[in-house]
């Protein structure tokens, strides 16, 4: 295998990430509403903890991303 062709797979594995943490905002969202629906009066006080668990979950597909764009255009050749 030459070296192109493995920077390549390499990228595409990286961006596994940038699904998962897609599949990891939705399920945050999703139960985020589903409690709030639940007890309305409680939702405010756990609206800090939704936006930080967007964040970290959101901040590892950025970081997937940027693997998989250090592999495709800052390795060498």
């Amino acid at each position: 295998m030459d070296f192109a062709s493995a920077k390549l797979i390499g990228a595409g594995i990286a961006c596994i990430g940038m699904g998962g943490a897609g599949i990891g905002v939705g399920i945050i969202f999703g139960n985020f509403l589903q409690g709030a629906l639940r007890n309305p009066t409680e939702a405010p006080k756990q609206f800090g903890n939704l936006i930080f668990g967007f964040a970290v979950t959101e901040a590892l597909g950025i970081f997937s991303l940027a693997i998989a764009l250090i592999l495709l255009f800052a390795a060498p050749h």
